[in-house]
């Protein structure tokens, strides 16, 4: 049984945005987030905010994927930034040294705030 997917996208800024995805993030799921993180890239942003608070999975395709956007985001100043507080998730991101490539968030208000203040040059 296949679990439903959602996923939306949020502008929070000019060149950042909020993807919020919901259900599993899988080999099934990852043609419609590359199309969404190819629009990223087309609309020049630099900061990818993916929020996985509502992802039960995520496989390693999806990660792949998101390994691999990582430097178009990078290449502008920006970032692609993960949001989750699920431990299992933080945990294998922590193994497989994704949380040494990529900025990861417990919230998204914290991803978000983040991004305004890398974009704008303020201090925290």
């Amino acid at each position: 049984m296949e679990m439903d997917f959602d996923v939306k996208v949020a502008a929070v800024g000019s060149d950042a945005f909020v993807v919020s995805l919901a259900g599993e993030a899988d080999l099934h799921n990852a043609p419609e987030i590359e199309r969404v993180l190819k629009e990223l890239v087309a609309r020049d942003a630099r900061y990818g905010i993916v929020d996985l608070v509502d992802v039960g999975f995520v496989d390693s395709t999806v990660l792949g994927l998101l390994l691999r956007f990582q430097p178009r985001f990078r290449m502008r100043g920006g970032d692609i930034v993960l949001v989750s507080d699920d431990r299992r998730l933080l945990r294998t991101l922590e193994i497989t040294g994704l949380d040494r490539i990529f900025r990861i968030e417990q919230r998204l208000g914290d991803a978000v705030s983040g991004a305004y203040v890398q974009r704008s040059g303020a201090t925290a």
